[in-house]
């Protein structure tokens, strides 16, 4: 479990992560350098899922040396199921980072919502519904691995 306390909000006390691959994680179906090695250091404390259309069929290959689930969607369109998914983890106990707007929802839903200013653009929905934006996808996992980053941007 990763807590945090963020002044003025509360504390946040996050079991799960749940993860857009494409345009999150990937660019083009091709898993970005950095993520699994900080995916991996997460799985330590907090359960990893990686919820995708698949968009480029490349998902399970590429993540196949991150401990944590990979779940293709079940349908094209994903928002709901994702947001479903989010809440059958438990919202109040999952981080969600994603950049699509069938990522939007569980964006709102999650207890963190990280929207990712990616290689393959963001939605609009997604970064409105969103707690943090960052640059790319790295620096959104650095902030759960070094918490105090987190503290700094959310506190009230």
């Amino acid at each position: 479990m990763i807590l945090v306390d963020i002044p003025g909000r509360g504390i946040l006390e996050l079991k799960h992560i749940v993860l857009d691959y494409n345009g999150t994680m990937a660019k083009d179906g091709i898993l970005l350098p950095g993520v699994e090695e900080r995916l991996n250091r997460l799985s330590e404390n907090i359960e990893v899922h990686i919820l995708t259309a698949d968009t480029f069929g490349k998902c399970r290959g590429e993540c196949k040396g991150i401990k944590g689930t990979v779940r293709i969607l079940a349908q094209p369109i994903g928002a709901e199921e994702k947001e479903t998914f989010v809440e059958s983890l438990g919202a109040d106990q999952t981080a969600a980072v994603g950049n699509g707007a069938n990522d939007r929802l569980m964006l709102a839903k999650a207890a963190l919502g990280i929207v990712v200013l990616g290689p393959e653009g963001t939605s609009v929905q997604a970064l409105q519904n969103a707690d943090v934006a960052v640059k790319e996808i790295n620096e959104g996992l650095d902030l759960l691995l070094q918490s105090k980053r987190l503290i700094a941007t959310l506190r009230l």
